[in-house]
């Protein structure tokens, strides 16, 4: 046997994170050897509090220890103004860039009949909610990959606020087709977002 079971165990742990291969797997599980046993405790506890304290923002959908996320809250930030994506990693990518300065909307999924995802399957009828409650003109920012499963969301979501007389835009195109939005670079995320375009 190479490895003593329990480092082939830690090994066979750390293999389960994307992006992580043998060798990358083997040096993280060595490298805790080398953590005290105080670091360790708490390389423990905050993989665990990951699991057990992180919830959907009843508002918006993101990821938070809260009920309501400090996006949310944080009233330097525009209502009128929602930025709708997929999910939680796309948000963390536009606060990354650090030019948006609306709130999101996480829809956890996109439109996808031939995978049995249906608009009632996503978080849609908050967003419904969320644009009711506007107080005056506002807009919302469709950030989804350019798919056929981004594409029938994004055609979903403007006949639903159809009725709400509000300015509804894409980012711009040029974002390559097929690419998930948290895998773009900041400067291609920031200028797809500047050069957003009005869904006709």
């Amino acid at each position: 046997m190479l490895y003593p079971e329990v480092l082939a165990n830690a090994i066979n742990s750390f293999k389960k994170l994307p992006g992580i291969g043998e060798k990358s797997a083997e040096r993280y599980a060595l490298a805790t050897i080398e953590l005290s046993d105080e670091e360790i405790d708490d390389f423990i506890k905050n993989v665990k509090d990951c699991k057990s304290k992180l919830r959907r923002c009843t508002e918006c959908g993101h990821l938070t220890d809260k009920e309501v996320c400090d996006i949310c809250n944080d009233t330097n930030r525009e209502d009128n103004l929602l930025c709708v994506v997929e999910d939680y990693k796309s948000v963390f990518m536009f606060e990354k860039s650090g030019t948006f300065n609306g709130k999101y909307h996480v829809l956890n999924g996109l439109i996808s009949p031939i995978d049995g995802v249906y608009p009632e399957d996503i978080n849609l009828s908050t967003l419904k909610r969320r644009v009711d409650n506007f107080k005056g003109d506002g807009e919302v920012i469709i950030a989804l990959k350019p798919s056929i499963e981004g594409e029938t969301t994004t055609l979903y979501i403007k006949k639903i606020l159809e009725e709400n007389h509000i300015k509804v835009s894409r980012l711009s195109y040029g974002i390559p087709m097929g690419v998930e939005i948290d895998y773009l670079d900041a400067i291609t995320l920031d200028r797809a977002l500047i050069d957003r375009k009005e869904i006709s």
